[in-house]
């Protein structure tokens, strides 16, 4: 991923330097589990542990530059570094394993890191959600579907729904989580044919990590697919309120607007411009996330019990994405910190419609008055495809209509407009979105 989209957190866990690292804590783990065995005092694994620096990763490089084998070449550098020095922990490295015992395990270190961090994201997040839903409670706009006004709602309410949908990110990740959590050590062809599953178990278990029941050389990668999944459904969450916050902040809707800094620049050609670019942001990353499920899916067909065709592939998808998805966690949540919230204009939008949005209160009680649906239905709409073309209020039309007037008083017709009613299930849907 390009340094503009990067956060240092998220970049360290993809970083060449913390991949080594991972490789070698697999290692390191597999020979503490070996060293009762095989008699590798415990003194040669500390020194194991001292030499995971940044000079060792640079040999490694060297190394695998001449042979064309990334484990090989780190295996060569820590050969080298440990001659004469540790004599039974040179003996015994990598003893029984295949590269991808190594890789995958290492790599599921880094899986659990990083989802971490989208974790930590996430709450923020939902925080700040958590937040302005309350403070947004009884906020009046209209509902729209179909882009077209439907009836009232509150701002509180759709944050609510946010919030919602955030906290089922936030168990979709932890789910991810352990789903990803699984690690090997069975050796080639994953049967344990030099080194038995005791010394797995004892592996895994050191690294916070279950082994994989049945592994060919590689993890299979359904898994791999299977986590990446909540990784996308997290950023169409964020791509649709993204997309939500640009429809609103529209010049001829302005009910909200994202951040915009007293030094910022809309357009090199027009002064007057506000554009929302930090979610116009969001959606094109989200885009690029939901892009890579494709090379997720690929990844699960191996031939026989392995190739490599998933390692380049998994070396550019999971880093990049990771990292979109931690920049655009970062990125909401600078934009709900400064949402300005134009609550006059929710409210002008919300009765440019001339009352239209309370046709279906109207319908109901010309139901409860004593006619048949259909009838009451065919009654309002007639009367609203009138405040449709003429702009009349729609109150206005009802009342002037002698089959409403029949069933309905100047009174009970009004109360028909009242946003009250709207209100009495607000707390009840806060409650129900984790808000309350």
């Amino acid at each position: 991923m390009i340094e503009r989209y990067s956060r240092p957190e998220m970049a360290k866990v993809w970083s060449d330097e913390n991949r080594l690292r991972a490789m070698l804590r697999v290692e390191e783990a597999f020979l503490s589990a070996l060293s009762r065995e095989k008699g590798i005092p415990s003194g040669q694994l500390a020194r194991l542990r001292r030499s995971m620096d940044r000079s060792l990763l640079q040999a490694s490089r060297g190394k695998e530059a001449v042979s064309g084998h990334e484990v090989i070449g780190l295996l060569q550098a820590v050969s080298a570094r440990l001659a004469g020095k540790a004599p039974q922990l040179e003996r015994y490295l990598h003893y029984g394993l295949t590269s991808s015992d190594v890789l995958d395990t290492a790599l599921a270190l880094q899986l659990r890191q990083a989802c971490g961090l989208l974790l930590d994201g996430w709450r923020r997040l939902a925080s700040r959600l958590r937040g302005l839903s309350r403070r947004h409670e009884l906020t009046w706009m209209v509902g729209r579907t179909h882009g077209v006004h439907a009836e009232p709602i509150t701002f509180g309410v759709k944050l609510a729904g946010w919030h919602a949908e955030a906290l089922r990110n936030i168990e979709r990740l932890k789910r991810a989580r352990e789903l990803i959590g699984f690690g090997k050590a069975s050796g080639a062809v994953g049967t344990f044919s030099q080194v038995g599953p005791e010394r797995e178990a004892a592996t895994l278990k050191a690294l916070g990590l279950r082994p994989e029941p049945v592994a060919t050389q590689v993890v299979p990668r359904d898994r791999h697919a299977d986590y990446f999944h909540a990784l996308v459904l997290s950023a169409a969450a964020l791509e649709r309120w993204a997309v939500e916050i640009r429809h609103l902040q529209r010049t001829e809707v302005l009910e909200l607007e994202e951040p915009f800094g007293d030094g910022q620049k809309g357009s090199s050609a027009m002064p007057h411009k506000r554009n929302p670019v930090l979610c116009e942001n969001v959606t094109g990353l989200s885009r690029l996330i939901r892009s890579y499920e494709t090379a997720a899916v690929e990844n699960c067909v191996l031939w026989h019990e392995r190739d490599i065709s998933h390692s380049s592939v998994e070396r550019v998808y999971l880093p990049d994405a990771h990292i979109a998805l931690d920049f655009m966690l970062a990125r909401m949540r600078t934009i709900l910190e400064g949402l300005e919230v134009h609550r006059g204009r929710m409210r002008r939008n919300l009765d440019s419609s001339h009352g239209l949005v309370f046709s279906q209160r109207v319908m109901l009680r010309l139901i409860d008055a004593g006619l048949g649906r259909l009838k009451a239905y065919d009654i309002v709409q007639r009367n609203a495809m009138r405040t449709w073309k003429t702009g009349q209020a729609f109150q206005r039309a009802l009342a002037r209509d002698p089959a409403v007037a029949r069933l309905l008083s100047p009174r009970e017709l009004a109360a028909c407009f009242d946003l009250g009613a709207y209100k009495r299930s607000v707390r009840a849907l806060l409650r129900r979105g984790g808000v309350l």
